[in-house]
């Protein structure tokens, strides 16, 4: 791979502009878009702002005009050789007179992928990989969603030292911190699905929703899941207004999955009680866990997770610790595990 000092910051700019905060979550990758001049100037920028809006090639190429002739487009994914919602940007790049492209990372989606070798068939350009890895981390949950064909799942739950999530007598409130809670509508916010089952919202009756530290509601939310087979009360908080919400009647993890998916979320923040969280590990579905834990014994009370037929030491759930972090101004001295599981 050739790339000058000129294209490598510029991509580190693209990579900035696509990680713009307040691009809201949804079915398309974060990606963004610089144009260079032959002396290396920028001619323009352009970076994606969500679904249905102009795509980061087509935005700066917008913003150049005429100047796009002979430029060199420097953008975070390979161009897009498909009609979606937007025109195909390898053919935008061509008719603007783009004279190369160098772009980090390919794009996974086999109905988009083949930019490249279209804008190489028209002449131009094209080197791939600059900055392969920082794209990928920049769109991790929307690559993985794409790879598998099924959302990423991140289990959150909260629990004291001896592992219980509840007490003997079935209460639960708080078992984490309010610094706990905050922290969880931070990672709320960065997923497009809050799954629960059907037992938790009978019994619990949660909201579901993604609060900021005044407890208010943000204006975009997540969809609200609950999956399983039983009738619930319409009357359920979840099924109030306060964002959209939607019943799986089935106890398949991968069936619910696929219906999400089929509805373009891509990532899924499982909350549900010690039933479902087994369930998705059974199916080995879970792909992050979050696990907030308070400095308490209770004895006794409901288990984090439900009965994963495991009866020796040797075979016991194993997942890799990628974080620990003591919550900042948490009283309470509640800590945050973020780990990964090991694929089986």
């Amino acid at each position: 791979m050739s790339t000058t000092a000129a294209e490598q910051a510029a991509m580190r700019r693209a990579l900035e502009l696509a990680a713009t905060p307040g691009v809201p979550l949804g079915p398309n990758p974060r990606v963004g878009c610089v144009l260079l001049a032959d002396d290396g100037s920028t001619v323009a920028e352009g970076f994606h702002r969500g679904a249905g809006t102009p795509h980061a090639e087509a935005d700066a190429l917008a913003r150049a005009g005429d100047r796009a002739r002979g430029t060199t487009a420097v953008v975070t994914l390979e161009p897009c050789n498909h009609t979606g919602r937007t025109a195909p940007c390898a053919q935008a790049l061509i008719a603007a007179g783009v004279r190369r492209v160098v772009f980090a990372q390919s794009d996974p989606n086999p109905a988009a992928a083949g930019g490249a070798d279209t804008l190489r068939a028209a002449g131009i350009e094209v080197e791939s990989g600059l900055m392969t890895v920082e794209s990928r981390l920049l769109n991790t949950v929307w690559t993985f969603a794409v790879e598998h064909g099924r959302p990423f799942v991140t289990w959150k739950f909260a629990t004291t030292l001896d592992g219980r999530s509840a007490a003997a007598d079935g209460t639960s409130r708080w078992v984490s911190s309010l610094a706990s809670r905050r922290d969880t509508h931070r990672l709320r916010a960065l997923c497009d699905v809050m799954l629960v089952g059907t037992n938790t919202v009978a019994v619990d009756d949660p909201l579901l929703t993604v609060r900021d530290d005044q407890d208010q509601p943000l204006p975009v939310q997540p969809l609200r899941a609950v999956m399983g087979e039983r009738d619930l009360d319409p009357g359920r908080r979840l099924f109030n207004s306060d964002a959209d919400s939607v019943h799986l009647r089935t106890r398949d993890p991968r069936e619910a999955l696929a219906e999400l998916y089929a509805r373009d979320r891509q990532h899924v923040f499982l909350e549900g009680g010690p039933t479902l969280a087994a369930a998705f590990l059974h199916a080995d579905l879970v792909d992050e866990i979050v696990v907030y834990v308070a400095p308490m014994l209770l004895g006794a009370g409901r288990s984090a997770v439900a009965d994963l037929g495991i009866t020796t030491i040797a075979d016991a759930f194993r997942p890799r610790v990628t974080d620990i972090t003591v919550l900042d101004g948490d009283p309470d001295g509640n800590v945050r595990f973020t780990l990964t599981p090991e694929r089986h």
